[in-house]
């Protein structure tokens, strides 16, 4: 294991849809400055969206860290949020537990988190009902 050459922090406002997205942009911006291959930003950008944009609808928000190092991208995302009740069924493509005000708005599909996992090379989800949930998710750079 390398030892990770940048830290970021974000802070995701769980109560403005309008923002959502910014830290997983600002890390784009980032990863292109470094010189990484159109791929690896891809998959980052994806994953972390993704889960960004599950923080400000499920969650109020939360905390994302990412890691860069030479050889992955970690990204962490921590929030205070309810807790998913069964991860299996929130793995399956079209399964949402999203509001229909929050569907009106073009989001809550069901595809988060199935595209994070798609998007990253390992996923790791800890949830506890009522206390929050952290997915660590790892992109290998090649």
């Amino acid at each position: 294991m390398s030892e990770p050459l940048m830290k970021l922090h974000y802070v995701v406002d769980g109560t403005d849809f309008t923002v959502a997205g910014e830290a997983s942009g600002a890390v784009k911006k980032v990863l292109k400055q470094l010189g990484l291959s159109t791929e690896v930003i891809r998959k980052v950008a994806i994953a972390m969206y993704e889960c960004e944009i599950n923080m400000v609808i499920h969650a109020n928000g939360g905390v994302i860290d990412v890691e860069i190092s030479p050889d992955k991208i970690r990204m962490i995302h921590k929030d205070v949020g309810p807790g998913i009740p069964d991860i299996d069924k929130a793995m399956t493509e079209g399964f949402s537990t999203a509001s229909q005000q929050v569907r009106e708005l073009g989001f809550g599909a069901g595809m988060g988190l199935p595209n994070m996992r798609k998007y990253t090379d390992e996923m790791n989800i800890e949830t506890e009902i009522g206390v929050g949930t952290t997915v660590d998710m790892i992109v290998y750079i090649k």
